[in-house]
């Protein structure tokens, strides 16, 4: 790696619009890129097949802590009910069932919820307050109508003249090289 390419985070190449982003994500993933993010003002059906993702585990975790809220619910309606103090109310049994499902089922829901928020901030690894994208001024239009790509430099195809030529080759209406910091400069446009 040169002491230019050392200085770059990356590359963006901005998209007319999202089928061309579209298209460009999946050209670049076969071209053998596999540390690129696509960037649009909406989700575009299909990006996650044409960039490779594979599917999130974040199901598994919501379905996971769901389980643990209402099996642990249960076991403690259960101990405290039958075990830690028993009290007949009634004559209904020490563990009745129809009484303990409202609480099961507000811990399934409650702690599922808590595996949804925070299982998907963990694995889109976040908050991220700053990304060097954001010295780009074409970047800004990414909230209202722009279609970006960014490769970053620690791909392993990763080079400066090369990755810039591929991706003016699919067709984007502008790449900039994205600096590691501030002190770079705004980007290099072409």
């Amino acid at each position: 790696m040169s002491t230019t390419e050392q200085n770059v985070y990356g590359m963006l190449a901005e998209f007319e619009d999202a089928g061309a982003l579209l298209r460009a994500a999946r050209k670049v993933r076969e071209a053998g890129y596999s540390n690129f993010d696509a960037h649009s003002p909406f989700p575009i059906h299909g990006m996650d097949e044409a960039m490779g993702e594979q599917r999130s585990p974040l199901g598994w975790i919501v379905g996971i802590m769901g389980l643990i809220g209402g099996g642990g619910a249960l076991l403690m309606q259960w101990w405290t009910s039958a075990v830690n103090y028993p009290v007949i109310v009634g004559g209904k049994p020490f563990f009745s069932l129809p009484a303990f499902i409202p609480i099961t089922f507000e811990l399934t829901i409650l702690l599922a919820a808590f595996g949804a928020v925070f299982g998907m901030l963990y694995l889109n690894r976040l908050p991220k307050l700053f990304h060097p994208n954001f010295f780009s001024n074409r970047f800004e239009r990414v909230t209202d109508g722009g279609f970006f790509m960014s490769i970053e430099a620690s791909d392993p195809q990763f080079e400066v003249d090369r990755t810039r030529s591929y991706l003016e080759s699919l067709g984007s209406t502008g790449v900039e090289v994205i600096p590691a910091s501030e002190t770079e400069g705004s980007g290099e446009e072409q």
